[in-house]
């Protein structure tokens, strides 16, 4: 029998990406795979229903109807209390679970016999490259930070020479360069603002420099050694931080944009802007808070909102950014998703190989136990 996929409306408030597109879903069909979407899952990323069904998917009308006796479920976000119970035993889930803090979720999967991945799980190796997912939405959140700032922002960000006078371009300063922290300083560069950039992994300096935006960095010893074999910034000595933290407040100041994007998977969100250095910025300065979601790197900072502070300074906290291009969004994660399925659907059948590393790294529950290392106990 083929393998039978579905796909569900995300629920998760706020949430306008869906798993799949038009174009995976004629890509799974041509495994030999049959696609069940619900009804509306596609109109947050301006995909109509007839669109899928075009392509080879079947629309049910309902959770329950989408659900019934599939072998694998596809989410953008954890699935809730209702679609896990509508699982048959054994059912495969792979979506972003925020496994970390979404306890709650991951007991109910294991609960249900499911074998659950994770893709924010999937490790930073080549062959999983084509899987990662929060390098792809990481990538459309620091575009769309950019664009939230210039909207926001109550002047314009290149220079302009006009008649009338010249307009200064803006000073706009990301903090953090991972794939996020890269793409607003290309976007922002593209729109004309004079660009510097701080991460505390050296490999970020070269990065930095070759989209045109200034490294500010305390480059001493510990810097040198400041990152993990995965490729993410290590935590830092007490006095390397405050030797950083004084370079940030003298250049903080001089700024019109700071766009921070430090987080790192599972852990809390850290600090990089206090309400010293919110204080020190000029009435009408914009900051966005990539990290708000994992308890944000700006003190002040509020999920979902844009607090405007006692001396003018905006912050920007929504959440989700990605999903505020939901079609491009849902385009890479779909694509992501296809590539992680091809490593689980063999001619045709449903083969999970517990010695694949990608899989290894990505599961987190399976047979009725949480067997992800990070999350046992």
């Amino acid at each position: 029998m083929a393998v039978a996929i579905a796909v569900t409306r995300e629920r998760r408030e706020g949430e306008t990406r869906c798993a799949v597109t038009p174009e995976t879903v004629k890509k799974l069909v041509a495994l030999d795979a049959s696609v069940a979407i619900e009804a509306g899952t596609g109109l947050g990323s301006s995909i109509p229903d007839h669109e899928f069904e075009a392509a080879g998917a079947t629309v049910r009308p309902d959770l329950g109807s989408v659900l019934a006796g599939v072998d694998i479920v596809l989410k953008v976000r954890a699935p809730t209390s209702a679609e896990i119970s509508a699982l048959k035993p054994g059912a495969v889930v792979i979506g972003m679970l925020d496994a970390y803090r979404e306890k709650a979720t991951v007991e109910a999967l294991r609960g249900a016999q499911s074998t659950a991945f994770a893709m924010e799980f999937v490790p930073r190796i080549t062959r999983a490259q084509v899987m990662d997912v929060l390098s792809s939405q990481a990538n459309l959140a620091g575009y769309r930070a950019v664009i939230e700032a210039a909207s926001e922002y109550g002047r314009g960000f290149p220079m302009m020479m006009t008649a009338a006078g010249t307009v200064a371009a803006a000073k706009v300063f990301v903090m953090g360069a991972g794939v996020a922290g890269l793409q607003a300083i290309a976007t922002a560069r593209r729109l004309g603002a004079v660009v510097t950039a701080t991460d505390v992994r050296p490999a970020a300096k070269e990065q930095v420099e070759s989209l045109g935006a200034k490294f500010i960095a305390v480059e001493d010893e510990e810097f040198k050694a400041a990152e993990t074999a995965g490729g993410y910034a290590k935590s830092m000595s007490a006095e390397y931080q405050a030797k950083q933290a004084e370079l940030t407040a003298s250049h903080i100041v001089k700024q019109d944009v700071v766009i921070t994007t430090a987080l790192i998977p599972g852990r809390q969100a850290p600090i990089l802007v206090t309400r010293d250095h919110v204080a020190s910025m000029k009435a009408g300065s914009v900051i966005v808070d990539l990290a708000v979601e994992a308890g944000g790197n700006v003190e002040g900072s509020r999920l979902d909102a844009v607090v405007t502070t006692e001396n003018g300074v905006r912050i920007v906290g929504w959440a989700n950014l990605a999903g505020r291009i939901a079609a491009d969004a849902s385009a890479l994660y779909a694509r992501n998703l296809f590539a992680f399925l091809g490593l689980i659907i063999k001619d045709g059948a449903l083969v999970i190989d517990q010695d694949d590393e990608i899989l290894t790294a990505a599961v987190v529950t399976h047979a009725g136990e949480v067997v992800h290392q990070g999350l046992k106990g």
